[in-house]
């Protein structure tokens, strides 16, 4: 699989890397998370070359992650703010967040820590289940594939013949 082929991928997961799959995009959507919307600041606070940092606000703008807003008219200024498509993004950007906090942190702990706004108390984020609300593990999930598509995704030890 080509990295420029992974839209085309029947893998949700691959489609996804198409757009958010470099550590830069990732590191600029942490920046957008935190309120950071103008070219200028995302530059002085990553560090990234100029070219590198337009490509990747060039390529989350054309996903409609983000949306550029004029804040100036003369000269005409924008600035770039996260989509609702973008703000879904939040759970995957602090799951990742959270395996850092347990797995990359030193002994000082975690560098930024997470309050929930509502109830004040400090948090990190849990996944659950959509429909009973328990919390997920990955020995918790079972797959299959779509319709039209069994026996074409899933390594055959998941497929339900192969359990047989």
């Amino acid at each position: 699989m080509r990295w420029e082929e992974l839209d085309q991928q029947p893998c949700s997961l691959s489609r996804t890397l198409s757009v958010v799959g470099d550590r830069w995009t990732l590191l600029v959507l942490r920046e957008c998370f935190m309120g950071v919307r103008r070219f200028e600041e995302f530059e002085r606070r990553l560090g990234v070359t100029r070219h590198v940092l337009a490509d990747r606000l060039k390529k989350l703008t054309a996903a409609a992650v983000l949306t550029k807003v004029a804040y100036q008219e003369r000269p005409r200024r924008e600035e770039y703010r996260l989509t609702e498509k973008g703000l879904e993004l939040y759970p995957a950007v602090l799951a990742l967040v959270n395996w850092g906090d347990r797995h990359m942190s030193g002994v000082e702990g975690p560098p930024i820590r997470h309050r929930h706004r509502t109830c004040g108390q400090p948090m990190h984020g849990v996944l659950v289940c959509s429909d009973c609300g328990e919390p997920l593990a990955a020995r918790d999930v079972v797959l299959s594939e779509a319709p039209g598509l069994e026996g074409q995704l899933l390594p055959q030890h998941w497929r339900a013949d192969a359990q047989a």
